[in-house]
């Protein structure tokens, strides 16, 4: 029993963790709720398209474990944009591999139960790189 309590303890703190991180790296793109840029599918002159919700609405939960963290760590470009720069910019020198866990699990508590589901079997091949060398 205190094996699922420490388990649950420790989620708790993840999932707090990850909100706070949110808010302070990425809301400002993202959305306070993460509910993404307006007109998010709609590409700008560059060729680059704002940023998208990760909440039910968007497109994040079909994404492993394994892409959402390098997509967060080392920044994504946006193949279609007309520049050289990172649609999203690369967090890894900011972040922990901590710290990137628990924003990412962050997110999923906007996904609804079936995309919670499909993400999961996404990234049971793919998970979240581990720590160790």
């Amino acid at each position: 029993m205190f094996g699922l309590a420490s388990q649950a303890g420790a989620r708790g703190t993840e999932l707090t963790d990850g909100h706070a991180l949110y808010q302070q790296y990425c809301a400002s793109c993202h959305g306070a709720n993460a509910e993404g840029a307006p007109n998010w599918q709609k590409r700008d002159a560059q060729g680059e398209l704002p940023a998208p919700p990760h909440n039910a609405e968007g497109h994040t939960w079909r994404h492993s474990d394994a892409e959402l963290y390098e997509m967060v760590s080392k920044g994504w470009r946006d193949p279609f944009n007309k520049t050289k720069k990172l649609t999203m910019p690369d967090f890894g020198s900011e972040l922990s591999p901590e710290q990137i866990r628990a924003v990412i699990t962050y997110l999923k508590t906007f996904w609804t139960p079936e995309q919670t589901q499909f993400q999961l079997e996404e990234s049971q091949g793919h998970p979240f790189p581990s720590d160790e060398p």
